[in-house]
């Protein structure tokens, strides 16, 4: 298949290319999938559903524009990652988790039901204290799991998953410090 062009492998420092072989695969192999690449996915899509909840709750609740623009971040990350992950347990043949629930997670930030129903009666300043404090815990959490897959994870686009998480929220993380430090100031 293709154009049959020949493809030049470079060798190491020094030595010389070689033409592949036509059926040759070069580069990396992707790590096969492991326990903790299923975890990952199956863990973060309904994590990152409650981070939504949480997010589509904002605008009718603050006029806190900085709020504002980090839920609108929060929910622009998060609506493809749980597409992407979601997809990705389909090509392996699981059935994505449904919904969520609210005490699954204890040790990964999800909010109670509690919590959640505090945060949709609040309004003004003491809903952006209450959804800058859960969505920072949240965050935490999510971190933590993206560490976890990081650390045991093989699947190579579960991997970058986790990396992009795990950045992407730990820098959303020391933003929502700053706007809670500078509400309570």
């Amino acid at each position: 298949m293709g154009t049959q062009a020949p493809v030049i492998v470079p060798g190491s420092p020094g030595a010389p290319a070689r033409t592949a072989r036509p059926g040759e695969r070069v580069g990396r192999t992707p790590g096969a999938t492991v326990a903790s690449d299923v975890r990952f996915a199956e863990g973060m899509i309904p994590h990152h559903r409650q981070a939504l909840e949480m997010t589509s709750l904002v605008e009718a609740r603050t006029t806190t524009e900085t709020v504002r623009s980090l839920a609108r971040g929060i929910t622009a990350a998060q609506t493809p990652e749980i597409k992407a992950m979601t997809g990705w347990l389909t090509e392996l043949g699981r059935r994505p988790p449904a919904g969520h629930t609210h005490d699954q997670q204890a040790a990964y930030g999800m909010a109670t039901q509690e919590e959640l129903n505090a945060l949709r009666a609040a309004r003004a300043g003491a809903f952006d204290r209450l959804f800058l404090r859960l969505m920072t815990r949240h965050h935490e959490g999510a971190v933590k799991m993206a560490g976890e897959e990081l650390a045991g994870g093989h699947d190579q686009r579960m991997r970058m998953m986790a990396k992009d998480v795990y950045q992407g929220q730990s820098i959303e993380i020391a933003r929502m410090r700053g706007v809670l430090d500078s509400l309570a100031a």
